[in-house]
């Protein structure tokens, strides 16, 4: 909840206080003012209740455009190293949070939440000098150079070097051909995910929504679509079925986002969790959208410098990362 609607409704409620001597003395005025209290909280919690208070919308979205970075492939603003700590990263654009769950048979859930300030935090980088390169190297090397608060691997899309490939990063197009057997996730303007099965719509996606691409990724599956969980086909490239390490994204709400990496105490490429069982986790983690990315020894999570998974396996070269920035600048806080 905004602060702005909190202290609204705070000076309500005062209102409310105030006002007992005058309702006391007629209970059908209480009963009244009770049942305006619900329904302008349960106006709040539709979205409705932001329609009453412009000036607060206004306070929003105006809290949100402080801090920004340019959509390019430059990088990020330099954290600062004073606010890392094992729980997570926060200044005013971003706030990370670091979480590990136990599974079964070793398996770990590498989670971390993120909110920034604007969607250009949610940035992607590449190895070679343009997108159309085939370069590659190790997602540790890359997060620092980019000033990543925290990173991990993108799709890997020189695997689909001889195939039709729908690949965006930061608004340089490398192709845009549809693959009908792969599901393609696009991210627009305002860091909202769009993820379409076997690609369906994703060509026509800026013609029919009005709203630009910024990045696209055709690894997947796609995982998480309107909240439900995919039913992923086993006929779906990358092992569906197979039990092995695992990374993905999801979008929660706006400008909230949560990476994963399903790892293992073992380092073995051979265990992990199917395609299905990701996209389940990811459901009950509160995705709107969520997508698989290149697993294996290639799924890594980049936080602060450190590799958070993956310590006991080999890292494997990849072309391109996936991260968020801080866009508040060293001279804020810089002595």
């Amino acid at each position: 909840m905004k602060l702005p609607v909190k202290i609204l409704l705070g000076l309500l409620c005062a209102c409310l206080v105030l006002a007992m001597p005058f309702v006391l003395s007629a209970p059908n005025m209480l009963e009244d003012a009770q049942w305006e209290m619900i329904d302008i909280l349960d106006a709040q919690e539709s979205g409705l209740f932001s329609l009453l208070i412009p000036a607060a919308r206004a306070e929003a979205a105006e809290e949100e455009s402080v801090y920004s970075l340019p959509v390019d492939t430059s990088a990020g603003m330099k954290p600062n190293p004073t606010l890392f700590t094992e729980e997570g990263y926060e200044d005013a654009s971003i706030r990370v949070q670091i979480e590990n769950r136990e599974g079964e048979k070793g398996l770990v859930w590498r989670i971390a939440w993120v909110e920034i300030a604007s969607p250009s935090q949610l940035r992607t980088a590449y190895f070679g000098k343009t997108v159309k390169s085939d370069t590659q190297n190790k997602i540790s090397s890359l997060a620092p150079a980019k000033n990543a608060v925290i990173a991990m691997n993108g799709d890997n899309y020189a695997q689909e070097k001889a195939k039709h490939c729908f690949i965006v990063r930061m608004g340089e197009v490398r192709q845009t051909k549809l693959n009908k057997t792969k599901d393609i996730l696009i991210i627009d303007e305002n860091g909202d995910f769009h993820t379409f099965i076997n690609s369906v719509g994703a060509d026509t996606f800026e013609k029919d929504t009005g709203h630009t691409i910024v990045n696209a990724f055709m690894f997947g599956p796609a995982l998480v679509k309107e909240r439900e969980a995919v039913n992923v086909k086993r006929e779906y490239g990358f092992n569906p079925g197979g039990r092995q390490p695992r990374s993905a994204i999801g979008q929660l709400d706006h400008l909230s986002y949560v990476m994963v990496i399903a790892d293992n105490e073992s380092g073995s490429d051979e265990q992990g969790v199917t395609h299905q069982e990701l996209a389940q986790f990811m459901q009950e983690l509160g995705c709107r959208e969520a997508y698989n990315l290149d697993g294996g020894n290639s799924a890594v999570l980049m936080y602060n410098g450190n590799m958070l998974n993956n310590k006991k396996g080999r890292e494997r070269d990849v072309t391109d990362m996936i991260y968020f920035a801080t866009a508040v600048p060293p001279e804020e806080w810089e002595q």
